[in-house]
């Protein structure tokens, strides 16, 4: 028989691992397919990937937006709106539709971005931020939204993009207003605690936008690879005569 102190070692490593194969559900959500649409007839999977990574790039600017007004509750107020909910509709209404954004001055792109991130700016930051970033991102993709057979889009558009939103990630971490406070505030990392979630939803977008970018240039690089194969391939891959 096993010394007691091995007993007991045993007992709990076998504790542990019913632990390990318990069947109980973890709520962590799940991966959710959109329905089928006629449309996408005429998608190729390059011209579907690009339209949801579009979709969840604009979704996740506006999980920011909805972070940053929670943090800075003055800047929804700032544009007369009635509540941070009006405010976060009035603002995807906005980018969904491609309107300008008034206190922009009629600035797009990165000149937008620019003006939001500017200490002097005095309009709701949040809106402004989040309004040009998301222009910026659709302009990169040649000004879509939805992709097609007929439809391609640059892969250094899509790597610019990638880095404007981190020099954007940057100079809002960086930057201060005339009172030496953060243009708004973000991540933070204190005595209360971490929160690093506006730092991980921009990552997510960074990193859509570059895979996306490294995917349009493998996809020509490999329809010029298939090409000289099927050259090469065509000499050695003929049926042979038998009699």
């Amino acid at each position: 028989m096993a010394p007691a102190p091995r007993r007991l070692a045993c007992v709990w490593l076998g504790l542990a691992l019913a632990g390990c194969a318990s069947t109980a559900p973890t709520p962590r959500g799940e991966v959710k397919g959109a329905a089928a649409a006629p449309g996408e007839l005429a998608q190729s999977d390059a011209n579907r990937m690009a339209t949801l990574a579009m979709r969840e790039n604009l979704e996740g600017l506006l999980r920011i937006a909805d972070k940053l007004y929670r943090r800075n509750p003055a800047e929804w107020r700032k544009g007369g709106a009635s509540s941070r909910e009006q405010a976060l509709d009035q603002l995807r209404t906005a980018i969904v539709q491609r309107q300008h954004w008034a206190p922009l001055q009629g600035r797009r792109d990165i000149a937008a971005m620019g003006l939001a991130l500017a200490p002097e700016f005095a309009g709701d930051r949040v809106a402004a931020l989040i309004h040009a970033t998301a222009d910026m991102i659709v302009t990169a993709h040649g000004g879509k939204t939805e992709f097609f057979l007929l439809d391609g889009v640059d892969a250094q558009h899509l790597y610019n993009a990638a880095r404007n939103v981190e020099t954007a990630v940057w100079l809002l971490a960086q930057r201060r207003n005339a009172q030496g406070q953060p243009l708004l505030l973000a991540d933070e990392i204190g005595a209360q605690g971490r929160n690093l979630s506006f730092e991980r939803e921009f990552g997510k977008i960074i990193a859509r936008l570059d895979l996306l970018a490294t995917f349009t240039t493998e996809k020509y690089r490999r329809a010029a690879i298939s090409y000289v194969q099927g050259i090469v391939g065509g000499t050695f891959l003929q049926f042979l005569p038998v009699r």
